[in-house]
């Protein structure tokens, strides 16, 4: 943030408060009934300050209708100050969208966050604060709710200390020990996402690189010497060019023969400019390198990230469990309906963002079309990956040192949303390692009610970049 717009002086302007930091507006005048009741409907419920991530300011639809903001206008405490939100912008019910406004104004520490109708000068909500969000100011509960404190959930419903927000840590289900899973030094660092296909353990790397491991006969895993997968293949955007920083790798129902989709945050050539990306491989392909048959760009449709805090972990649940369990589509604010979004696979994407641990769902088209379904907090200031445990039907998100190890998983619950089911620490035999993959096994694998679960560990402790442990199934 600049100097120039980090902190804004008073300029004469009345304070919507003077002690506490909510203002609620109350019924909009000089506006035709039925648009401001509508209008209404949106609610400023989030604003981050701090800088971490870029001076943000999220909206919230608690009506029963989808609202057009397109043309509103979103300003600081200075009048002059004017963000124009983009035509088409359309906000469904329930659903939360959140403005990058630092490349027009900065949010200070004594400052406020105003939203008007497109004429410039009807006010629908605002609110003012007197300190920097720490990590955000959040509304509880969404929409309706006073602002306070919380855990930063840009594009998805407040951490009000519910649910995920307020569950409280337990022991790992499973054993307390780990040991290695692979030979000394096979990969050095920055092996990130895992995902188990049966008897080939697929690991992402964020150097561009993805490995196809088999097992080594000991319990563990080692590079396939067949196929020209000896030391992984190179990966490339569409095209062949760049280096795509791959964080996470995930298959659907098909397995190899559909390809994998790996996350993306960013092309290793242009590592200062974010680039979050789903991108399919056909791991079936020869050669040394695998090109991208098909990226799908989401960079344009998230709030923005640093370039290295972008997608971390990628997976991906099918239709049927979805709409069989009542998930609510963001979109349109009624049960998933897989049929309403033509080919895509047969299931949701779920993306995991280091940045501020919000994790999105995306039915990604097969013409390369994308619709985000789902936004929700992890409960986590991070995501370093996501698997979804057909066994458990169970979403895991889990986090690095960051959150010291901590485990999370989710469920749909009977709002049609999901959240918060348990919150597990590390085993306690395994150290506070930069764990970023995460991968459990089968239930073909379950022996005596436990079955193994991977971890890799990005820093390469100890020249180990693979672990193992169990879990109960």
């Amino acid at each position: 943030m600049t100097a120039s717009i980090a902190r804004r002086r008073r300029r004469g302007l009345t304070r919507f408060l003077v002690a506490g930091p909510l203002l609620t507006v109350g019924a909009l005048t000089g506006v035709p009934a039925a648009h401001a009741a509508a209008a209404d409907d949106i609610r400023i419920n989030e604003v981050v300050t701090t800088g971490d991530v870029d001076d943000s300011i999220e909206l919230y639809n608690k009506g029963t209708a989808i609202i057009d903001v397109s043309g509103w206008i979103l300003r600081d405490d200075d009048n002059s100050s004017k963000y124009k939100i983009a035509s088409g912008t359309t906000l469904a019910p329930g659903a939360y969208r959140a403005f990058d406004v630092h490349g027009k104004f900065g949010l200070g520490s004594d400052d406020e966050a105003r939203l008007y109708l497109a004429d410039g000068t009807t006010l629908v909500d605002g609110f003012a604060w007197s300190g920097h969000s720490d990590p955000s100011w959040s509304r509880c509960p969404d929409g309706t709710g006073v602002f306070g404190q919380a855990a930063l959930t840009l594009g998805a419903p407040n951490d009000c200390g519910t649910g995920g927000g307020s569950t409280a840590p337990v022991a790992w289900p499973g054993s307390s020990t780990v040991a290695t899973a692979d030979a000394s030094d096979v990969f050095g660092e920055d092996l990130s996402g895992l995902y188990q296909e049966g008897s080939v353990l697929w690991g992402a790397q964020n150097s561009g690189r993805l490995w196809r491991l088999v097992r080594d006969g000991s319990g563990g895993w080692t590079p396939d010497t067949s196929g020209g997968w000896s030391s992984g293949k190179a990966l490339r955007f569409p095209g062949g060019s760049g280096s795509p920083d791959s964080e996470g790798v995930t298959f659907t129902g098909s397995g190899a023969a559909g390809g994998a989709f790996v996350a993306s945050e960013r092309d290793g050539d242009a590592s200062g400019t974010s680039r979050l990306s789903v991108l399919k491989y056909d791991v079936t392909a020869g050669g040394s390198a695998l090109i991208s048959s098909r990226e799908w760009n989401l960079t344009s449709d998230l709030p923005s990230t640093g370039s290295n805090l972008g997608f971390e972990g990628i997976t991906w649940i099918p239709d049927t469990y979805l709409s069989g369990a009542g998930f609510k589509d963001a979109t349109t604010g009624s049960v998933y309906d897989p049929a309403r979004y033509g080919a895509h696979g047969g299931g949701v994407f779920f993306v995991g963002v280091e940045g501020t641990g919000t994790i999105y769902g995306y039915v990604l088209a097969d013409s390369g079309a994308y619709t985000r379904v789902a936004s929700l907090g992890s409960g986590m200031s991070g995501v370093m990956e996501l698997q979804w445990e057909p066994q458990a039907a169970r979403l895991w998100a889990v986090c690095d040192d960051t959150c010291d190890g901590l485990h999370r998983t989710l469920k749909v619950d009977t709002s049609g949303t999901f959240t918060t089911s348990a919150v597990y620490d590390r085993p306690s035999g395994m150290p506070d390692y930069n764990n970023e993959g995460f991968a459990p096994a089968g239930s073909d694998e379950c022996v005596a009610g436990s079955k193994p679960v991977y971890w890799s560990d990005d820093s390469n402790d100890g020249g180990h970049a693979l672990r193992k442990g169990t879990i109960t199934c």
